[in-house]
């Protein structure tokens, strides 16, 4: 086939939509192109005609709904040549053969990198001052008509598979995409001006540790007396949040305002290095219950992982799930390829997944119907999070009753309390436009979703906790374990520092309660993480052993701290109980006690965490899915 196949060169605008007709003419051309609301119809009737496709397989396709074009190259009904051959011969729209000749980048800047592709429109090449227009669909020529004259001048249009546009602008810009998916956060609220520590910082640390050396004994009855208050605060905090969430829940409507159309809900799952894990998640997310037409799974892979793309090719993926590759960059971050996904996202409803999800089948359809009962300053939905392998090994009870505290006593609680909520990086659901104007998610933060929470309260916005589960893998291996906590307690240092930037003006747009929140929330978990050691010494004083505060607290003080240690101890093990018994996991209350000797271990992530921070901030640990819970599916 000639690199260009059957086109007219003028310039005129094309027939409006609509019409008893299912055809109208293309601009310049004397051969009809379908309407959108009957292309399916005319593009069936030319394939069955034609015998490209078998009629069994068609009407397949037609039930799926959506594009025809769509569903039969995701099921690999026909080949991408004969599928376009067919579309050209109905509609008399040229086709361009992008593989032979590339097109210009400099058009492409016209009209943004990032629009185009979100689109699938690609200003092409100008031939005789007419700049040719390729799109996947008939339709988006028509759509973007107006727009692209403007860019423009005179254009023409041709057409080709929607893969082979996307590859060509990752080609011709895939780095400026990058570029754009790193920054799409301003400067003003990212981390990414972070920098690696220099020579004045390891200086000054020394000259710190230094004189804590010198002034030992101060300095760690200092450090133990502020572990002490950051303990009382945090404990208060907790039981706060237990009494709110043991109140009633506010009572819904007895009767549901009825949702005349429901929306399209985009759902993004970045996947990296997921290669074992694609198929069973495909089966997963098959399961939810939501009209097909109106889910837009998109699957968000790195352009160098090979590995998972094949997987995802292989895995026969539905019409309503598609593969989107984000161009490699400087970083290789979740929110990165979140950011880049986003702009091709078709729903007012968004969506994230992680690659080991398993959600409840009617999510989707409680998520919508809370969006629509609430205002729009509701701005984010987090569902529950809970585990299909919690009786693993006692590393997994853990992980599930810390799991099941947090996400249903203490998140619910601190919603009640109008505090912010720190998301938890999956089973998130926003309003589009909101986290449009938000500036997506902080592409160099390696816990996103803490960020997020946090610039939803300071614009104004508001988090709630839905009930509904997702369940997920359990990190039940001691070293992965502590790698994906570490990552998990840097993204908090990382947001702390990033949003006390300006004390001020983080005062003014939290309010006093939340500005306080704020702080016990981030600091006080990560001075918990850090001092625990220290903490813990003061069991030494409970065999009679010595230790090097003693002389300057005394007895009164040091029996005091030690009722409060206690006390803080009962308040965990009552929400690990409550928060067990709320999730329905089959698991001994027996075992919650347990978590004392669990906890420790985010010391040993904490001093992980803050050595990467000040050597390599962005550098995302990864970690691995799917080993041991291959049989779930």
């Amino acid at each position: 086939m000639s690199v260009i196949s059957r086109w007219s060169f003028e310039a005129k605008e094309p027939a409006p939509l609509g019409g008893r007709s299912a055809l109208a003419p293309l601009p310049g051309t004397s051969k009809p192109v379908a309407q959108p609301g009957d292309i399916n119809h005319a593009l069936a009737m030319t394939l069955l005609r034609d015998g490209i496709v078998a009629p069994h397989l068609l009407l397949q396709a037609l039930r799926d709904g959506g594009r025809l074009i769509d569903v039969l190259l995701a099921r690999r009904h026909v080949a991408p040549d004969r599928l376009y051959a067919a579309l050209h011969r109905l509609s008399g729209v040229g086709l361009a053969d992008l593989r032979a000749l590339p097109p210009d980048p400099r058009l492409i800047d016209r009209m943004g990198a990032g629009f185009c592709l979100a689109n699938l429109l690609l200003p092409w090449r100008d031939s005789g001052g007419i700049t040719i227009i390729v799109t996947a669909h008939v339709d988006t020529f028509q759509r973007h008509y107006a727009a692209l004259i403007t860019a423009f001048g005179p254009v023409a249009h041709a057409l080709a598979p929607p893969d082979r546009i996307e590859q060509a602008l990752r080609t011709a810009r895939g780095p400026q995409l990058a570029r754009a998916a790193e920054t799409l956060l301003p400067i003003t609220e990212s981390c990414r001006d972070f920098r690696k520590a220099r020579t004045a910082t390891w200086v000054t640390l020394g000259l710190i540790t230094l004189i804590a050396l010198i002034t030992f004994q101060f300095t760690l009855t200092a450090l133990l007396l502020w572990a002490v208050l950051t303990l009382t605060l945090t404990a208060v905090m907790k039981l706060a949040a237990l009494l709110q969430s043991l109140r009633p829940a506010p009572s819904e409507p007895a009767n549901p305002a009825i949702i005349a159309r429901l929306p399209t809900v985009s759902v993004m799952v970045a996947l990296y290095k997921e290669a074992d894990i694609a198929a069973r998640l495909v089966r997963r997310l098959g399961r939810l219950d939501y009209p097909r037409d109106l889910l837009d799974i998109l699957l968000v892979v790195e352009e160098d992982d090979k590995l998972t793309r094949n997987a995802l090719h292989a895995a026969d993926l539905p019409p309503w799930m598609r593969v989107v590759v984000a161009p490699r960059g400087r970083v290789i971050t979740k929110p990165r390829a979140l950011n880049f996904a986003l702009t091709q996202c078709r729903g007012s409803i968004v969506g994230v997944y992680d690659a080991e999800d398993a959600p409840e089948p009617d999510q989707i359809r409680k998520v919508v119907a809370r969006f629509h009962q609430r205002g729009p300053q509701v701005a984010c939905l987090q569902g529950v999070l809970d585990f299909y392998n919690p009786t693993r090994n006692w590393l997994s009870r853990c992980f599930t009753i810390e799991y099941a505290s947090w996400f249903r006593v203490v998140l619910p609680g601190l919603q009640r309390l109008g505090l912010p909520l720190p998301l938890g990086g999956t089973t998130l659901f926003f309003r589009r436009e909101v986290l449009e104007r938000l500036g997506g998610w902080d592409a160099h933060n390696v816990t996103e979703d803490a960020d997020l929470g946090m610039r939803l309260v300071r614009h104004g916005y508001r988090t709630e906790v839905i009930d509904t589960t997702t369940y997920e893998e359990a990190n039940c291996v001691a070293l992965p374990w502590v790698k994906q906590r570490s990552r998990w307690v840097k993204g908090y240092m990382m947001t702390y520092l990033t949003h006390m930037r300006d004390p001020v003006l983080l005062w003014r747009q939290l309010g006093p309660k939340a500005f306080f929140g704020f702080q016990i929330l981030f600091l006080g978990s990560l001075t918990q993480a850090l001092l625990l050691p220290l903490m813990w010494s003061m069991m030494c004083l409970q065999f009679g052993l010595g230790h090097p505060v003693a002389p300057l607290l005394g007895h009164t003080a040091i029996m005091a701290i030690a009722t409060l240690f206690v006390l803080s101890e009962g308040v965990n093990i009552t929400l690990g109980i409550i928060g067990l018994r709320r999730s329905g996991q089959k698991l001994s209350w027996l075992w919650v006690p347990t978590l004392a000797f669990y906890f420790p271990m985010q010391a040993l992530a904490a001093y992980k965490a803050f050595w990467e921070l000040l050597r390599c901030p962005f550098y995302w640990d990864k970690t691995s899915h799917g080993t041991l819970s291959a049989a779930h599916s």
